[in-house]
């Protein structure tokens, strides 16, 4: 049987590599040209993806509804959406 520290070492060495492996990975898939968005590019990315986050939400629910009273309402919140998301482009 190999002592404890054996293995204590080895598992260090094998994560080490890992981790090394896992950063060369993630600097080469980094987009190298191009220029980078400005904050206000960012913002809106951030606002159009939030907005189709919460349109898929409300075409989901409005699937399931089935009292009309709610499925007018989730209408009505899919339609403000959507003018949101045109407002945006």
């Amino acid at each position: 049987m190999l002592p404890p520290e054996y293995n204590l070492s080895m598992a260090r060495g094998w994560e080490s590599k890992s981790v090394e492996e896992q950063q060369s990975q993630a600097g080469s898939s980094e987009p190298k040209s191009g220029p980078r968005p400005t904050p206000e590019q960012l913002a809106r990315q951030r606002q159009r993806q939030g907005l189709l986050l919460s349109r898929a939400r409300v075409r989901q629910q409005l699937e399931a509804a089935q009292n009309p009273q709610h499925r007018q309402l989730l209408e009505l919140a899919l339609a403000a959406l959507d003018a949101q998301l045109a407002q945006l482009v």
